[in-house]
């Protein structure tokens, strides 16, 4: 009975002792990521019908989101939880519950970071267009709450369309936007990494033509997602996709944001 008793006492012993190991384990750095389609994961693959067969067959999916990429360039350490949607605003993204499923899981130290401009400057696509006011109003929610979780905001702008006229010359297509949520980091003492300036200096730099394999252009035949090719200067490609995710992080470096570039793979 003696070593019965010892025996469970022992078990007891271990049990605990495992309890206070995982307790003080320290929690991931966790990422968490609001926006729209340009940041948004996407699929790897798509099914499409074997023109021959007529069977349905897995082709590879050439659009991808700078917010999928940015796993890339940290350890495995962090948690990159993205939730950008495509077609967002920052009023969809709002009142379809998906702002919620991420602060419901944001914990103190957690980086949120908010990038919205794209379709909430929409004015003909009244299903996601937001006024500058209550665009300015939802950053500022967004900031807030994170805050009062005791988590990091982080605000973006957006990242740019590839648009050039025929001088080559650069054009906007974000209008008021992108100075609001500069407005809105610089109120609320927040970082701000300056994406929509930092893709325009590239896409400058880079030409009206060799811009192009940045962005989701497929030729004709090329994938069969897009039978006749497709001309996309919104959305990108693998390579336009590492290289926005890229300029994140130099802003990170640049803003000193030494919680998550501590985690960089080449910090």
């Amino acid at each position: 009975m003696r070593q019965i008793i010892k025996n469970i006492a022992f078990v007891c012993f271990v049990v605990s002792s495992l309890a206070l190991f995982v307790a003080v384990q320290k929690r991931p750095v966790h990422i968490f990521m609001a926006g729209d389609s340009t940041m948004a994961n996407k699929p790897l693959f798509k099914n499409v019908l074997d023109s021959i067969t007529g069977d349905s067959i897995p082709e590879a999916f050439p659009e991808r989101g700078w917010g999928q990429l940015l796993p890339e360039f940290f350890n495995s350490d962090v948690v990159i939880e993205n939730y950008a949607q495509n077609g967002r605003s920052s009023r969809t993204f709002i009142e379809q519950g998906c702002w919620d499923k991420i602060i419901t899981n944001v914990k103190k130290g957690d980086y949120v970071v908010i990038q919205f401009g794209h379709n909430d400057s929409s004015e003909k696509k009244p299903d996601r267009y937001t006024p500058p006011a209550d665009y300015v109003t939802n950053l500022s929610r967004f900031v807030d709450e994170v805050k009062k979780k005791g988590g990091n905001p982080i605000i973006c702008t957006s990242v740019v369309r590839r648009r050039f006229d025929k001088n080559g010359n650069f054009q906007d297509s974000h209008g008021e936007y992108v100075n609001l949520a500069r407005q809105v980091a610089k109120e609320k003492r927040v970082p701000l990494i300056d994406m929509y300036e930092k893709s325009k200096e590239t896409l400058v730099g880079l030409g009206k033509e060799n811009s192009v394999g940045l962005y989701l252009h497929v030729k004709d035949g090329e994938n069969k997602n897009f039978p006749g090719g497709k001309t996309d200067n919104t959305h990108f490609r693998e390579e336009g996709a590492r290289t926005m995710a890229d300029l994140f992080v130099q802003g990170l470096k640049e803003q000193k944001i030494k919680g998550l570039t501590k985690e960089l793979k080449n910090n």
